[in-house]
């Protein structure tokens, strides 16, 4: 059974966030977003808004497409 999506989001933002040696209170400052929201987002309590997902791909380093497909990936591995 595939992943669910925000569950997916979530572990790929945890890992990207990590892979960079960010906090969720930089990536928050970075994105324009609060550091409680970052970590709704990791747990999968809330799911982003398509303007959401632009600017944490920006505080990450990458496009929203290599995130989104990242997700995607991640949501993949549970088939």
């Amino acid at each position: 059974m595939p992943l669910e999506i925000s569950v997916a989001f979530g572990r790929v933002l945890r890992r990207l966030r990590l892979e960079r040696g960010l906090s969720q209170e930089t990536v928050g400052e970075l994105a324009s977003l609060q550091r409680k929201y970052i970590s709704l987002l990791e747990r999968a309590d809330y799911q982003p808004k398509l303007e959401t997902v632009f600017r944490l791909a920006e505080a990450l380093g990458c496009t929203p497409s290599m995130l989104i497909a990242m997700v995607e990936e991640e949501a993949g591995k549970n088939l």
